[in-house]
């Protein structure tokens, strides 16, 4: 029997949602959070640092980079002091003889008078007191979603990324198969949160996002027939054409790369197989890919639609904001709950009486 609570975390680039689940309580009524990224959070202390003159030395653990990066880029500029233990310095670079050259010293234990600042895609300290302020319980179950490149030292991580999802696809891509109990090697970020949350279930924000969105009730109606999923993220777009507990299809781009034009003539020729991998990986975005057996089913009527930056789709024919449980920015963290269900065998009636 389930005890506890369970934390659903879906880290993303531009905020970490929270979504705490009690036995019992209905969604309406749960603890929810939408907070700044941790790596938006981490590079605001930097720059602090950084107007202070400070010497820093990042620890912890691999975790998304972006902002944080960029935080590192200014105050090597300023010509201050920044070292780093090598885990941590995965951040910046998969290949740290690159971060040595921007001026980061690898060590592994902190200077003297040197600021510390711990790295991580999970921040339980911070979290902790939150709780407590407000008499919550602290959760005892954890699933978490990142978005996880891993490491090609031999070749892009974009294409690395995306053979992981073409060889999802070849296993028959089942929607059941995206959370994991046991971390793929190739996924760094997950295997680091995995360090901090042993039994924590993992999964990709986009794959999280797609489950979420299938909550939606519209989604629900279509399953049968199939549908298109767009999942617009603050740093990266994911697609994936869904028929039952199948992805026959998966897309996956940069947002900041596209534009409604481009987006919608991705998508119309995603729909209907003639978008090509090259094509995208030419553009900078990750791929395209379709199950070997792909089909060639008729466009779907239905495309469920969410993320922050959906305000790009407006205006896509038979296109829906899906909002499911009632809290669009909470997608991911209903797709973590909804997989974590799956794995523990727990069924939850929810408010339209869906089982």
């Amino acid at each position: 029997m389930f005890e506890g609570s369970l934390l659903a975390i879906d880290v993303g680039g531009g905020t970490q949602d929270l979504f705490l689940w009690e036995p019992g309580q209905t969604v309406e009524n749960a603890v929810k959070m939408v907070l700044p990224a941790p790596t938006r959070v981490l590079a605001r202390r930097l720059e602090k640092l950084t107007a202070q003159g400070q010497a820093v030395f990042l620890s912890g653990r691999v975790m998304g980079g972006g902002p944080l990066t960029g935080a590192v880029r200014r105050h090597l500029a300023r010509g201050l002091p920044l070292s780093a233990s090598p885990q941590a310095a995965l951040t910046l670079s998969d290949r740290l003889p690159e971060v040595q050259q921007w001026g980061v010293v690898l060590t592994d234990a902190p200077p003297p008078d040197t600021a510390v600042l711990t790295l991580g895609d999970v921040d339980l300290d911070s979290l902790g007191p939150i709780f407590h302020a407000f008499e919550v319980p602290f959760p005892s179950h954890f699933a978490v979603a990142v978005q996880d490149h891993g490491f090609d030292p031999q070749g892009s991580n974009r294409r690395f990324r995306f053979e992981y999802w073409e060889d999802f696809l070849s296993r028959g891509g089942l929607l059941a198969d995206l959370a994991f109990r046991e971390v793929p090697p190739r996924f760094t970020r997950m295997l680091a949160v995995q360090k901090t949350l042993p039994d924590a279930l993992l999964m990709d924000t986009c794959a999280a996002g797609v489950r979420g969105a299938l909550l939606d009730p519209q989604a629900r109606a279509r399953r049968e027939e199939g549908l298109l999923v767009v999942n617009l993220g603050n740093a990266h777009t994911f697609a994936a054409l869904v028929q039952k507990e199948r992805l026959w299809g998966i897309y996956e781009h940069h947002t900041g790369l596209l534009t409604p034009a481009k987006l919608f003539d991705h998508l119309t020729r995603f729909q209907t197989g003639e978008l090509t991998n090259d094509e995208v990986f030419a553009d900078n975005g990750h791929g395209c890919a379709y199950a070997p057996d792909f089909p060639r089913l008729p466009k779907p009527d239905l495309t469920v639609i969410t993320g922050p930056q959906r305000r790009l789709a407006r205006g896509w024919p038979g296109g829906h904001f899906a909002a499911p449980l009632g809290d669009m920015m909470l997608t991911g963290c209903f797709g973590l709950w909804a997989a974590f269900l799956e794995k523990e065998k727990i069924s939850v009636k929810l408010i339209d009486g869906l089982e």
